[in-house]
């Protein structure tokens, strides 16, 4: 059975709560990598990073659900 979260009197899906965690885990991650200079190694840093979202937002979503 499908939940929903309850925010100030609107329901609101629980996957939107999953994807706020994953990108606040996932924005200091690209800072990170980007200090570090780790994009001059990567081919096609957009899709690296919409890559790296997506298995961040499965972590999340393993370890909330």
């Amino acid at each position: 059975m499908i939940k929903e979260l309850d925010l100030f009197g609107v329901y609101a899906p629980p996957l939107l709560l999953h994807l706020a965690v994953a990108f606040a885990l996932w924005r200091p991650l690209r800072m990170a990598l980007e200090r570090l200079g780790f994009y001059r190694l990567v081919w096609r840093p957009a899709l690296f990073n919409l890559a790296v979202y997506v298995i961040t937002l499965a972590g999340v979503w393993a370890v909330l659900s």
